[in-house]
């Protein structure tokens, strides 16, 4: 039996592994967002630097492990089998939590997750524990306190991080402005000096107070000396930052980085028992039942967790080598840091996150305010601000999402902020501060505009709410695991064990496939910060007949499914075909959005000329999605209710529209992929021709529902409004194709008198 629970705890040792990969890729949003999102250094040498700071507080952490051991439960009420299906509950309900909020790009907390499990998994042991009669109470078996302050944490961290956040950016920028580089000479100094300070004494605080050279002494000089080490810092770093300033050195970058690490090496430090403290403290378990001879599982209590944990250096260093490796290779990583990356971006761009009706309301109540401070500010008080907060002056690097102010302000006040905390007890959480006071700083700056603002608070709120929901899933999760586990034995430990990995590997694998289909709309991206607004307009054409083919191409492979479908009497291709234009009707709507914000960065008369011709061509789209929408909305219904089919006598003419129409897509398709315009006359002849057709075809059908058998009325009804949708999308590409001309083209129409083309649009 002491071989079989030997193998349960290796198996904690390897879930370890990907915890600390899975967890490293949450909490990479931490300390990588500000130096990537700002662009103070290619990313790279931000990961060099970030994996410099979390080997060395990996490697120098004391690995105090009592939350794992004795901060949550009291082990000596609980026997060795409680204690390891506890672990396991918890090793295993923690891996899946983060692999799916790391997939979704979300972050959460590290620190909740492995509370709540281990609070939930002990729950419901000490449920089991009393419903066999054990003589004790809850608040004899848990340590409800833990759990408490760590919600209380979590109210305040929010609420703290996001305030400060925004009243320290706008003082910032008041100073600086956007136009940083014309207002630095002798402030960068001070604020070089400060920030450098506030760094140090987030190290001395936070991240050095636990790490293993840091004797009691060592503690007890820093606490004493405090005053005389920050006083003596901020001296000897105005100094030296003012001197960089005048070497030319990018002090801001400097600082930056030196966040970067800062935070890198707290992390590693501090929050490394999220990671191993549950195998190590079932590994401790382990070996105190095997010394003291085995036995009865049930009745070998662990009292011995209540001792402090020595945790040997080479697993620190294991765990410091695992989480760098993973932080280097980790796309999931790099997929939560854009979350927050894209929250706080100053530019517009593809926002992640939908509308919510709350955010509308926010939204609207914000601007009733601000309207309001605007009528009661003075005129040259308003104008000065406007010069100060003008962000058409932002300076950012290349490819960056805000500025090296934001960033330096992001990093230097997360660690402030948490220093802070911990100097008052207050379990504030990394991941809550660090992602509130970006989202505050980004407020500050203006980066919540009118057309992002609502999926900007969405996605805020989405990611607040997923760290309340990571509380919830993990208290019950651990919950129904650790009972499953209590009742089936080791063979359901086992079968969860073999669940668990099946599961990392399908995520991973899907995760894989997911980034692999994305391009990444480096277009897109390109077109938004480019300085050159005289030479955006090919590269914005270029995007929008991209993204326009790919609807188009969708398109007539609808229609074609869809029309088949219907004489065949396909019910399952019908629905398939009805949740996917649902689909594209959303895509259809992005595209849109971020083409108008591509608009914004030309020239103002080209965006004049091409407005109107932009807007055509898109409205025409979402015309043809409504127009394949209702075909297959009545289709559907038709076939699923087992209708008479349509009758043969209609064929004919049915596949001749048909087989125009798709004609007609596949010439419009190749005269987007060729970029010519000149059949463009040609192709809007043939559009007539097809309504002419459709016209009399749909006149013909009228005749038969005066006169024909009533039992043929509901599928010519059917009939009748698939050739109406069609004749009316085919207006659309009629449309579509006049506006391709212009904005390609404006003399267009000069041109198109050459060719004899009848003019009937609908």
């Amino acid at each position: 039996m002491e071989i079989l629970f030997l193998c349960i705890v290796v198996f904690l040792f390897m879930l370890a592994i990907f915890d600390l990969s899975v967890g490293v890729s949450n909490d990479a949003v931490n300390f990588l967002n500000s130096a990537i999102g700002s662009g103070a250094a290619s990313f790279k040498r931000v990961l060099i630097v970030a994996s410099i700071g979390v080997f060395i507080g990996a490697a120098m952490s004391n690995g105090m492990m009592d939350i794992a051991r004795h901060g949550i439960f009291r082990p000596e009420h609980f026997s060795f089998y409680d204690i390891i299906c506890i672990f396991m509950a918890v090793m295993v309900t923690d891996i899946i939590l983060l692999d799916v909020f790391n997939s979704l790009g979300m972050p959460t907390s590290t620190t909740v997750s492995m509370v709540f499990e281990l609070l939930g998994a002990t729950f419901v042991v000490a449920l089991i524990k009393m419903a066999g009669g054990l003589d004790l109470g809850l608040n004899d078996l848990l340590n409800t306190e833990k759990a408490l302050s760590v919600i209380l944490g979590i109210f305040l961290s929010v609420a703290i991080a996001f305030f400060f956040g925004t009243v320290v950016q706008f003082l910032s920028r008041m100073i600086f402005s956007f136009n940083y580089r014309s207002r630095l000479k002798w402030k960068i100094g001070i604020f070089g000096g400060i920030c450098s300070t506030a760094i140090i004494y987030f190290l001395l605080i936070k991240g050095a107070k636990d790490l293993s050279f840091m004797t009691p002494e060592v503690k007890l000089w820093i606490k004493e000396h405090t005053a005389v080490i920050i006083l003596s810092c901020l001296a000897f770093f105005t100094v030296l930052m003012q001197l960089l300033h005048m070497c030319r050195v990018n002090v801001l970058k400097v600082v930056v980085l030196m966040g970067t690490f800062a935070l890198a090496m707290a992390f590693a430090g501090n929050d490394l028992v999220n990671f191993i403290g549950v195998p190590l403290s079932g590994l401790a378990s382990w070996q105190d039942y095997a010394a003291n001879g085995g036995g009865d599982l049930h009745g070998f209590l662990m009292g011995s967790l209540n001792g402090p944990a020595d945790t040997p250096v080479y697993f620190l260093i294991g765990a410091g080598a695992v989480m760098v490796v993973s932080l280097a290779t980790s796309r999931k990583a790099r997929n939560v840091a854009k979350t927050e990356i894209g929250l706080g971006s100053q530019q517009g761009g593809d926002e992640m996150f939908g509308s919510s009706r709350i955010a509308r309301r926010l939204v609207r109540w914000t601007l009733s305010f601000l309207a309001w401070v605007r009528s009661v500010t003075p005129v040259r008080v308003r104008r000065w601000f406007n010069r100060r907060f003008d962000t058409d002056q932002t300076i950012m690097e290349q490819g960056a999402a805000f500025d090296l102010v934001r960033g330096s302000v992001n990093l230097v006040l997360a660690g402030a902020l948490i220093a802070l905390g911990t100097s008052l007890k207050l379990p504030l959480s990394t991941t809550f501060v660090t992602f509130m006071v970006a989202m505050g700083t980004s407020l500050a700056d203006r980066a919540w505009g009118r057309e992002s603002a609502v999926f900007r608070i969405t996605g805020v709120i989405s990611v607040i709410g997923g760290w309340f929901l990571t509380a919830g899933a993990a208290f019950i999760g651990a919950g129904l695991i650790v009972a499953a586990m209590h009742f089936g034995g080791h063979w359901v430990m086992f079968l969860l064990a073999l669940i668990t990995v099946v599961i990392i590997v399908r995520s991973n694998r899907r995760f894989r496939n997911r980034q692999n289909g994305e391009n990444g709309d480096a277009l897109f991206q390109s077109i938004i910060t480019s300085k050159e607004k005289d030479s955006t307009w090919p590269m914005l054409l270029l995007y929008i007949t991209e993204q326009q083919t790919k609807f188009l191409t969708y398109a007539a492979e609808k229609y074609g499914d869809m029309t088949a479908a219907f004489v065949n009497e396909n019910a399952g291709v019908l629905r398939k075909t009805e949740s996917g234009l649902v689909k594209q009707k959303d895509i259809l709507k992005n595209a849109r959005r971020k083409e108008t914000l591509c608009l914004r960065h030309l020239t103002r008369e080209m965006a004049i000329e091409k407005s109107a011709w932009f807007y055509l061509s898109n409205n025409c789209c979402m015309g043809i999605l409504y127009n394949l929408r209702r075909i297959n909305e009545v289709c559907k219904e038709h076939v699923e209710n087992n209708f008479l089919p349509l009758p043969k006598r209609y064929i004919g003419d049915y596949e001749l529209v048909r087989s125009r129409v798709m004609t007609l897509f596949a010439d419009t398709l190749e005269l987007l992929a060729s970029g010519d315009i000149a059949p463009i006359p040609l192709l809007r002849r043939h559009c007539d021709e097809i309504k002419d057709i459709i016209s009399d075809t749909y006149y013909r059908a009228h005749d038969h529902l005066r006169d024909g058998d009533a039992s043929d009325m509901s599928v010519l009804y059917v009939y009748v409004n698939m050739l109406q949708e069609t004749q009316e999308m085919v207006s659309s590409i009629r449309k579509y194709l006049r506006a391709v001309a212009k904005l390609r083209d404006p003399e267009f129409r000069s041109r198109k008198n050459l060719a004899s083309t009848p003019v009937h649009e609908k």
